[in-house]
């Protein structure tokens, strides 16, 4: 049975560590999310895991006994006007600082998923596929993701027609047929290059894939 994220990296670094990563970098629409969480060593939620291989199920349980159990813990966004300014990797970068800003215990270091250096408030270490070998990550990418979803689903009834609360402003045949008919709404990303090509008709289904991922 394959292992799940542990707590191996964090005993190795400066306390308190925080995990941090982001979620959203790849849609279409919609800010860009990050998550912070320094967890309790006795109090690691069974089940924790990278975001995307959990279900929404899964992801809002263990959300709420992150939040319960975690010495501290903190979300933050950046925005499509940020992502449009700052570019997509570093809007991720300002949304982790917010979510490290928003943390009740400030950390002496963090672990953060990937491998791009990123300039946050303390020390990093980068762990790529990290959110499947740190629980703190793992933490992370479970709040980042389900904060980032929620808004989405508000944005779906701001802007109906999308289908936001299905796909999350990701690829999906019916957000690039609303493209088309309805024409871009105030939170879709105008300079990515799949929505250009949705508004002119020129985007082919599975063609993008790799934009698809956080």
């Amino acid at each position: 049975m394959a292992k799940g994220p542990d707590m191996l990296l964090e005993k190795a670094c400066p306390t308190p560590v925080c995990g941090v990563d982001e979620a959203g970098r790849g849609p279409w629409a919609g800010p860009v999310s990050a998550g912070a969480v320094i967890l309790n060593p006795r109090k690691i939620p069974k089940g924790l895991n990278d975001s995307k291989k959990l279900s929404a199920k899964q992801r809002e349980a263990l959300e709420l006994e992150i939040k319960e159990v975690a010495v501290a813990w903190g979300v933050g966004f950046a925005s499509v006007e940020e992502i449009a300014e700052l570019n997509i990797l570093h809007a991720s970068g300002l949304a982790m600082c917010r979510a490290i800003g928003e943390l009740s215990v400030e950390p002496a270091f963090a672990l953060v998923d990937g491998n791009y250096g990123f300039k946050l408030p303390c020390p990093i270490k980068t762990v790529i596929k990290g959110d499947g070998i740190s629980a703190s990550i793992a933490a992370a990418s479970i709040l980042a993701k389900v904060a980032r979803d929620r808004l989405m689903l508000e944005m779906d009834a701001l802007y109906p027609g999308y289908g936001f609360a299905a796909h999350k402003g990701y690829h999906a045949p019916i957000h690039v047929e609303a493209l088309r008919t309805l024409g871009p709404c105030e939170i879709h990303r105008m300079g990515w290059a799949p929505v250009k090509l949705a508004l002119a008709g020129e985007l082919v289904n599975g063609e993008l894939d790799l934009l698809n991922q956080d």
